[in-house]
This record gives C-alpha cells, structure tokens and sequence, in this order.
C-alpha cells in the first residue's frame, strides 16, 4: 500500500493557499472569562485539560469538552494497540481538538482542516505548542477546504487516516460519511456529529429519511432515537462500500444538542445480525419493540390486538443494537484512571459518563428509556426513587441501568406494566388485580342467602382467579399463570350467616 508522508503532503496544492502565506497582525490577546453567554468569543483565552488555547472569533463550546475528552481517550487505545496514530479533523475550528490528540493521544501526525480560512491565525497559535516538524516529517498540517474535498483528495493521494473527527453541524454528517470511510485506514476510527435535534424528535422525518434514510417519528426518548439514527445511517453508508461499522460508544450531550459516536470500520463480509430494524412505541401500554425487516408485515402489539396497529408509532430503520461496547468502555476508564482524570476520590462528570455508558452496555437491554414520569402518570401515583425503582427491577430479574441521555429515566427490558406494578407496591398501593379480587369477595359475601324450608345448610361452590403475585407467591413469577381457587360457601339459614373455607387450589397453563 502506497502512503504518503505528511512532508509530500505538504507540497500538495491544497494544504496550502498561497494567499494566507501572511496572516493578519494578530488582536491583542484578551485574558478568559468565564462568563461567557454566547457561543462565538473574541480572543479569549480557554483552558482545557490544563492546555491553554485561544478561540478567536471560531465556534466554540466549552460545554463540549467531555466529547473531546472521549475522543482522545480513543486516539490514545488506538495508538497503544497499533502502534501509530495519524489524525483528520475535517472541522477543527479553533484546532483545540487537534492540539489535544498531538499532545494527550501523541498522535504521529494530525491534518487540521476548516473551510474557513479567516480562523487560520487562530489555529497557528494554538499548533505552535507543538514542534511542527519531527525530523524530516512534519507533525501538523492546516488546510483551508471543504471537509469532502479534503477527504476526497487525501483518498486520491492514497494518504488514509488511523482517526478522522467530523464535528459537523445539524444533519451535515451524512455528506461526509462515505468519503471519511474511504479515507480510512482498515480497522479505523469514525467520530462523528449531529447537532439536529429536531429531526431525531421526529418533526421532519422527511429530512431525516433524505439525510439517514431513516424515517423517524415522534418517541418519548428522542434523544437516544438520535444516537440510532445517526449510527443507523453510518451503518447504511458502510454497507454500499463492502464495510461494517461498530459503535465503540456514542455520547448525547443536551446543549445543542449533540450526538457524538465513535465508529470503528471494518472492512468484511456484513454480519447476518446487522442490528438494522425497527423501533415501535406504542402510546397506549407504553412499551417499545424492535423489529427485523423480515418481520414488517406483522408489526403489532399484545396489548391490543387487532387495533394494535392505531397506538402503534414506528421508527426505521435504526441501529438496535447495544449504543457501547462494554470492552471498550472499560479499556477508556482504566486510561482515564491511569492519566489521573478520574478516581481521584471526588466522582467527575466523566467518571459519571463513563460508568453509566458501561452500564448502559448491557445487551439485554432494549432500545429506548422509560422516564419515571411516565410511571407515575400511568400508575396515577407519585413515582418512587429511581434507585429504589432498579432495585426493585432488578431482584425480580430485570436488567436496569441508569440513561446517561435523560437524568431521571431508566433502561431495561421489564415492560411498562411490570414498571406500574412494581412502581405501585413500592409506594404501597394495591394494584387492580388486587382490588378486582376484594371486589369479587364483596360481592359473593353480600349475595342474598337462600333458605331451605327444612333450615338445612345448602352448600354452593365459586371459582376465583387470583394473580399468583397477589397470594405472596415469589413477585418474579407474576407472568405465571392465574391461579384458580375453590372455595366453599356455607349457606347458613339462621341469621343469615356466612364461612368461607377453602377447599382446593390448583395453578391451570
């Protein structure tokens, strides 16, 4: 395989345009503030990880440091286990992404790219922190293109990329997909963005059909339906190339919002459980579903049958599989220890991100999060501590995790009902099973007694079906079938007077 070296990439004619050759003066640099309403500064100083950077007049969030800090905790496994690591950041911005894989990931060489080349001054100064030269190699490189004709050329060139970073705007991502993943190296990274909340919301399926081939409706956990989507249409895109793709973990921050995922691309025959469906949420149980495409013309759900297909809402297709490796989660929170950003005794935000992703990794658990809110509105009680909820899940056998997308909202594979029930007794009230029995026995003891001319009792016989959960039989086997008791009803004449005695009980399947 041809590669060439980042110094025959420097004379190609577009890593360079002449006319930036002289830089404007540089602004009087301004001290940081950290009272920072807008999202643009002028010539603030940032800091970050303890590497101090300028942003100038690029687009900046400093609310977007824990997606770098993924990133480089990624580029930096990355070149542990192979050995080498050369970077693209197609969208550098202020090149702050691109400092930090050069000096936390120790990458090889990084090409910093933005379109707009009035940031350039900018992005000098914060690449100036590092040698640009290595000996006869050069460690950086900024460009001044399109991120698809940087990625197109550099495919040209046969110069592939271990890492390659599109932090894109809105739905921009799904332009750049098929390039990046030719520019790839085999076995490399993707990290890719969406900031379009409003399409993974389920408000323009049309857009997002057109951007991720994914026809995509209104779901009450819409932010994790725009980690699918997005790695849904990665996964398309692979697929018309020969390859496959792997999410290694994918992260939703609120401001914006955001949807960050670290892809890992193979190239290889496609994995006959591709994880590439659909997901059902039906408005009147409140479950989700997952369906094959083989399994479209029988999409329904138990809870109503035949008119199933009204409560229904379908969303697809999307990635179903898991959102993280849990292997590779855990190799990022042994680095992350290891470099002292986590375990320090206080738990950081991305302590916090980190264990709830490996949580979170869980294959057991279904698509999608049930907000406690929900709950309690379904169960038309006050919703009970989430902690105490999973507890409570989990010793009946469920798998739980908290979401790291939405802060008060659990995933798991117990259905909406068995969250209602659980949710119930916790908060000690009876459930309607339970009231429907007492209701029954009301109505059996007040029945008007028959007397006999003679005076002699007269003895009938009544069959009620109790839940099995409701005669303090163990909670986990609520499913099983009803249980079936016999119960024997002295009539006794004389004032009326009523025993009850139970005679049998048999569990019917």
């Amino acid at each position: 395989m041809l590669s060439l070296s980042p110094k025959t990439l420097s004379h190609s004619p577009f890593i360079h345009k002449p006319q930036n050759q002289n830089p404007k003066p540089s602004p009087k640099i301004q001290r940081y503030n950290p009272q920072i309403n807008g999202i643009r500064s002028k010539s603030e100083l940032q800091s970050e990880r303890g590497l101090e950077f300028e942003t100038g007049e690029t687009f900046f969030r400093h609310e977007s440091a824990k997606g770098r800090d993924l990133g480089v905790l990624a580029a930096s496994l990355y070149k542990q286990s192979k050995g080498k690591l050369r970077v693209l950041d197609a969208m550098c911005g202020c090149g702050i992404r691109s400092l930090r894989y050069l000096l936390e990931a120790k990458a090889d060489f990084v090409l910093a790219n933005d379109a707009n080349d009035e940031h350039r001054r900018v992005i000098l100064e914060n690449l100036k922190k590092v040698d640009r030269s290595s000996g006869d190699e050069r460690k950086w490189v900024v460009t001044h293109l399109d991120a698809n004709r940087v990625l197109s050329e550099c495919y040209l060139l046969k110069d592939f990329f271990d890492l390659i970073d599109i932090d894109s705007f809105g739905s921009d991502i799904s332009l750049f997909l098929r390039s990046a993943m030719s520019t790839l190296s085999f076995d490399g990274l993707l990290y890719v963005t969406s900031t379009d909340g409003y399409s993974s919301g389920g408000h323009r399926p049309d857009h997002s059909l057109a951007a991720y081939g994914a026809y995509v409706r209104p779901m009450p956990y819409s932010n994790e339906v725009g980690l699918r989507m997005l790695i849904g249409g990665a996964v398309r895109e692979a697929s018309v190339l020969g390859y496959y793709v792997t999410p290694l973990f994918s992260y939703y921050s609120y401001h914006g919002p955001v949807f960050r995922v670290m892809l890992r691309v193979n190239r290889g025959k496609l994995l006959e459980n591709r994880h590439y469906g659909f997901i059902t949420y039906c408005n009147q149980c409140g479950d989700s579903q997952e369906f094959s495409w083989d399994e479209l013309g029988r999409i329904t759900c138990p809870c109503s049958g035949s008119q199933g297909h009204r409560s229904l809402v379908v969303s697809g297709p999307l990635w179903t599989g898991p959102l993280h490796s849990a292997a590779y989660i855990s190799e990022m929170i042994n680095l992350a220890e290891e470099w002292g950003w986590i375990g320090n005794g206080s738990e950081t935000d991305l302590e916090k991100l980190l264990k709830q992703m490996l949580d979170e990794s869980d294959p057991k658990l279904k698509s999608g999060y049930i907000k406690m809110d929900e709950v309690a509105s379904r169960a038309k009680i006050n919703s009970p501590p989430l902690r105490t909820m999973m507890s409570a899940m989990q010793k009946e056998g469920y798998a739980t995790s908290r979401s790291h997308i939405a802060s008060n909202a659990i995933k798991t594979n117990c259905p909406m009902s068995g969250c209602i029930r659980i949710s119930k007794e916790l908060q000690g009230v009876e459930s309607s099973a339970t009231l429907k029995v007492r209701s029954q026995q009301k109505e059996m003891m007040d029945f008007k007694l028959k007397e006999d001319e003679k005076g002699y009792r007269k003895s009938e016989f009544s069959i009620l079906r109790i839940p099995s959960s409701e005669k303090n039989l163990p909670k986990n086997s609520y499913e099983a079938p009803s249980t079936v008791v016999c119960v024997q009803f002295s009539r006794i004449a004389r004032k009326g007077r009523v025993k009850a005695m139970p005679l049998s009980s048999q569990t019917l399947t």
